[in-house]
């Protein structure tokens, strides 16, 4: 069996206003290879954009990879770390009721299956030029969703 590709994602979320128009970006760096993607909604939250963008980084990756996954968001990184497995063990539920944005977690939840990944939490707008370049790419894609309406 071939080894994995290791391969290092960077990811974030943004909207003007909250809820508003919303992007999503990620960087995945394979050796010397870079691929950006990004997206837009025209109404969402900043935390649904910050778990499109993981949906949808580690839904391009082609075959199962060693994933290093940096994200700015708590949220999410918590989310998958620590609170996911009493979601799905609660049938996709918060212990306090209904769980938010759970098309998105169940999206998540499915497309790590494929791949082993590693979270890792970022400083938001400190510096990690990364981070910084998918912010970039997510308020771009706010800017070029308004333009089009």
């Amino acid at each position: 069996m071939a080894e994995q590709k290791k391969v290092t994602i960077y990811t974030d979320g943004a909207c003007s206003g909250n809820p508003g128009p919303g992007g999503w970006a990620a960087l995945l760096r394979y050796g010397s290879h870079e691929k950006e993607i990004s997206g837009s909604e025209s109404k969402s939250t900043s935390n649904r954009m910050e778990l499109t963008a993981a949906v949808q980084a580690l839904n391009a990756l082609k075959s199962s990879c060693k994933v290093n996954l940096y994200t700015d968001s708590e949220y999410l990184r918590r989310g998958i770390t620590e609170w996911l497995p009493g979601w799905r063990a609660r049938n996709w539920r918060r212990k306090g009721g209904k769980l938010a944005n759970v098309d998105l977690w169940k999206a998540l939840d499915a497309a790590i299956r494929r791949h082993d990944v590693q979270w890792h939490w970022v400083r938001g707008h400190a510096g990690n030029r990364y981070n910084e370049r998918v912010d970039r790419l997510a308020r771009q894609a706010i800017r070029e969703k308004r333009s089009k309406q």
